[in-house]
């Protein structure tokens, strides 16, 4: 299975970097955005964050564009919404594409170690009635899908973006990865 670690990003502060510097801990990289329906998750992200990074988890936010324009804004003014609105701590990342031809390296990586996620059901089906035509397999559905690393840097889950940061799935499998 291929690491996430050596791939390339930006920080959200414009600072070229690698995900390198998170070895050895367990992390939570989620496609994030501040106009949609899911955006109240930032306020369960963070606290997971506050209870598990002394044990080893980084939570990682990537802003995407990718789902009716809901993160239309500059770093600048995404890293704002989020620090003034949910006081996130955890890192967060330039804006990138989280699917289609653009897609970035890193969630080219995701989507194709685990293709399927846990939790897909209803909400999928509530984008449909909207009249929306959700992404097929394995593309990200929608914002705040997430996706498990281990210590070793490679994908172990994938959640779907309803599944909230205090989902027993979620925790769960944290924690499992944790304790190796």
């Amino acid at each position: 299975m291929a690491s996430v670690y050596g791939i390339s990003v930006k920080r959200i502060d414009g600072q070229e970097t690698t995900l390198n510097q998170y070895a050895g801990k367990v992390l939570l990289l989620v496609n994030v955005a501040s106009k949609c329906g899911l955006t109240p998750q930032y306020e369960g992200l963070e606290q997971l964050y506050n209870d598990k990074k002394d044990h080893g988890l980084e939570i990682l936010g990537f802003p995407a564009n990718n789902f009716l324009e809901q993160e239309p804004g500059t770093d600048e003014e995404i890293q704002q919404f989020c620090s003034i609105n949910y006081q996130v701590d955890f890192p967060l990342f330039s804006k990138i594409s989280v699917a289609g031809a653009d897609k970035h390296p890193l969630y080219q990586v995701l989507t194709q170690a685990i293709p399927e996620r846990i939790g897909e059901g209803p909400w999928w089906e509530d984008l449909v009635e909207y009249g929306l035509t959700p992404n097929p397999k394995p593309e990200v559905l929608w914002n705040f899908e997430k996706f498990l690393v281990n210590k070793q840097g490679e994908v172990v889950a994938r959640f779907a973006p309803d599944i909230k940061a205090d989902d027993a799935r979620i925790v769960d499998a944290i924690n499992a990865e944790l304790a190796k």
